[in-house]
């Protein structure tokens, strides 16, 4: 979005590593994108692919663009984080004519430098059989259209999602397994084709920072009902990890100040959201936890945070990063006052 790319440049992020993806990208955005001149923009449909052409055009500057297509294949994955299928929000169907036409159409332009093409099945995959024939499918396209316009790409990007483990229950592959089936696929399929290999980029994504994430609650009210469930709110939920209530996504936990003691109860871990959907962990087993206990929800690192919200206006966390015995705040605990930062007094008279 605009705002990550306002923040990696306001953090002084190299440009020309910065990409920019997003099925709706604002005209405000692609000019941001273009006044610092990033390293490339991933176009996602007809509408971008218009307005870029024209900024562009209007500007006479050339930028490098991949095209995101989709290749028709469904990962092993919750259906709201699919993104490679037929049916999706995402990209040009590689089947019914759009990603040709795309293609065509960036070749036509003086200004849009076209690097290659660009697929993402999903997200939180744990196998590598949907990269596998995703490239298959995108090299056997690329080799038609190589007869048809002598399009020969420099780059393709197979996406990411690679899984991570959250429960006991999830077997992730390790990256370099995913990498190597990868490089493979496309080395023999180009071999195949005879056609030029090209750069192969990946978006590792959650597998970076996903496991690097603990978020800590204080345990607060408990309700036990008799022969059916134990119930222990803490001071979060849905408003700082959306997941489990948005995919049903799982996690683990422990008593972070009890880690060693005997796990002598099952109990559920409520969010203090008005929704009864805020449950962060059904049947987790714990020490006996009482209001002076900190439980530690592991795996957070990913799309905690990035998705956290005000719903009933609490505030988010505070961020802090720990290495080696040392530790420094990152991002601030959000205030109440942050909260009313940005209402306007009913007395005050401000422009819409």
């Amino acid at each position: 979005s605009g705002g990550e790319l306002y923040t990696a440049i306001a953090a002084k992020y190299p440009v020309e590593k910065i990409h920019f993806h997003g099925n709706n990208k604002s005209e405000e955005e692609l000019e941001m994108a273009l006044d610092h001149k990033i390293g490339c923009i991933v176009v996602d449909n007809f509408h971008e692919l218009h307005m870029l052409h024209h900024l562009c055009q209007e500007r006479k500057q050339i930028v490098n663009i991949l095209l995101r297509v989709t290749p028709g294949i469904e990962a092993h994955t919750h259906d709201y984080i699919l993104t490679g299928q037929e049916d999706s929000k995402f990209g040009f169907d590689l089947e019914n004519g759009q990603a040709e036409t795309a293609l065509a159409m960036s070749l036509e332009s003086e200004y849009l430098n076209l690097l290659g093409l660009h697929c993402h099945i999903g997200s939180q995959i744990f196998e590598t059989a949907g990269f596998v024939m995703a490239a298959k499918k995108v090299l056997e396209k690329l080799s038609l259209w190589n007869g048809e316009y002598g399009f020969v790409p420099q780059v393709l990007n197979l996406g990411g999602g690679f899984g991570i483990r959250y429960t006991e229950g999830d077997t992730p592959l390790s990256p370099e397994q995913y990498v190597e089936e990868m490089i493979v696929v496309v080395r023999n399929e180009t071999e195949r084709l005879s056609l030029p290999m090209p750069e192969i980029w990946i978006e590792p994504g959650r597998s970076l920072v996903g496991d690097a994430g603990t978020t800590l609650y204080s345990i607060g009210s408990r309700k036990d009902v008799p022969n059916v469930r134990k119930y222990v709110a803490v001071d979060g939920g849905m408003s700082d990890n959306i997941r489990p209530a948005l995919y049903d996504a799982k996690y683990e936990a422990i008593l972070a100040n009890r880690a060693l003691d005997k796990h002598d109860e099952v109990v559920s871990i409520a969010g203090k959201c008005c929704e009864s959907g805020d449950m962060l962990i059904w049947d987790l087993p714990l020490p006996d936890p009482g209001t002076q206990d900190i439980l530690a929800v592991f795996c957070t690192g990913a799309y905690g945070y990035a998705m956290a919200n005000n719903y009933n206006r609490i505030p988010r966390p505070p961020v802090v990063f720990v290495e080696d015995g040392n530790s420094r705040i990152v991002i601030k605990r959000e205030s109440y006052e942050d909260l009313v930062r940005l209402d306007v007094p009913f007395s005050e008279k401000s422009p819409i």
